[in-house]
């Protein structure tokens, strides 16, 4: 047996939720630049779940099963004003929250087909209403309760503001989460696999796939790549910082992904919306800004920008705290786990690789008192 650093190469299941062949990323099926200029984000979790795209009427009640299931446990609320506010990242608080509803949800170890599917919509429904809690908590204001009438994107940017969103900023998180909703087999949905094929339940999948987003090296990467533009400030102080971090050989956030090597997909319909977004809300140093970084790193690295790249300058357009940033992530890509989760379980078998053995070759014990 040899071993396969990082899994690279390795095909380690088969899955009809979405793949990733030549550089173009398709969910069952579509390619994710027709689904991100044409489809909502409900949409996209109906396809991602039953492997088609629901009709008006599916999509209806979809939609009315999500806002009647947002509203949160009293319990969990209140259990966000006991964490020491100020050191806990909204990351750690979503992956605690969401291990604390299973203990709410009477489904929780109940394993038939409608059961997880229930429990799918519960999750995924709930997830926004963590995000947004949790933000106004630690602030000192009290949550917003989602709204029956609004769309899933409205709802989490009402949740969070406490005010009616505009259209254009509707728009750009409900592209945002279209765009985010599944990855073939990432880190975060291969736990979420390993996980669930001990035939544990749904809320330890998913709450094992938060802990995976959780890294820099993958959901955390926007996080990173807002705070450098911070750091930068300005567009003219951006080429000397770039190749500053270069020549200290230092990670750039935001760049080059394991499975692309024209590019990711999904970055021009984010630098696009990035673009539109800051010439609304009068910051247009942010795209400016990030453009350069882009000229400068790949005028040294052939390494084009990925999703996270201008994902943050949409988020911080739209007024979005930049530790909030992989939360979001997480609110769109648990359609994706949850999708995942249910077709390990449609054919499941353990998840159990091997490893390759690097160790000292075979020994005797020695008695303690010998050594």
């Amino acid at each position: 047996m040899t071993a396969t650093r990082g899994l690279e190469g390795i095909v380690a299941t088969t899955s009809s939720v979405s793949s990733i062949i030549d550089d173009t990323l398709t969910y069952v099926g579509y390619n994710i630049d027709d689904l991100t200029e044409n489809a909502s984000f409900e949409e996209i979790i109906y396809l991602l779940w039953h492997l088609e795209l629901p009709n008006k009427e599916q999509l209806k009640e979809l939609k009315q099963q999500l806002a009647e299931n947002m509203e949160l446990p009293k319990e969990v609320i209140d259990s966000f004003k006991s964490y020491p506010i100020n050191k806990v990242h909204p990351m750690a608080a979503l992956r605690t929250a969401v291990s604390a509803l299973g203990l709410y949800d009477e489904e929780a170890d109940i394993m038939e087909k409608e059961a997880n599917y229930r429990k799918a919509i519960r999750l995924q429904a709930k997830m926004p209403a963590i995000v947004a809690a949790f933000s106004r908590v630690r602030k000192g204001l009290e949550p917003v309760a989602p709204r029956k009438d609004m769309g899933f994107a409205e709802n989490f940017l009402y949740m969070l503001k406490g005010e009616q969103p505009e259209p254009i900023e509707i728009e750009a998180m409900d592209k945002a989460l279209v765009l985010h909703a599944d990855h073939e087999l990432n880190a975060s949905t291969f736990t979420a696999r390993v996980c669930v094929a001990t035939l544990s339940d749904v809320y330890s999948g998913v709450t094992a796939a938060i802990g995976a987003l959780k890294g820099p090296l993958h959901g955390g990467a926007n996080e990173q790549v807002m705070k450098m533009l911070s750091e930068i400030g300005t567009e003219d102080k951006a080429e000397q910082y770039i190749l500053n971090k270069l020549k200290n050989k230092e990670k750039i956030m935001g760049f080059g992904h394991r499975v692309y090597r024209k590019g990711d997909p999904r970055a021009k319909h984010l630098r696009a919306m990035s673009k539109k977004l800051t010439e609304i809300t009068g910051e247009p140093e942010w795209y400016n800004i990030s453009v350069k970084v882009q000229e400068v790193f790949t005028s040294q690295k052939p390494l084009p920008p990925n999703v996270d790249f201008y994902s943050a300058s949409v988020y911080h357009s739209l007024g979005i705290d930049h530790d909030l940033f992989t939360p979001i992530f997480a609110v769109s890509r648990v359609s994706g786990w949850l999708a995942h989760i249910l077709e390990q379980y449609e054919n499941n078998r353990l998840i159990r690789p091997r490893a390759e053995y690097t160790g000292p070759g075979m020994r005797q014990y020695v008695p303690v008192e010998e050594r």
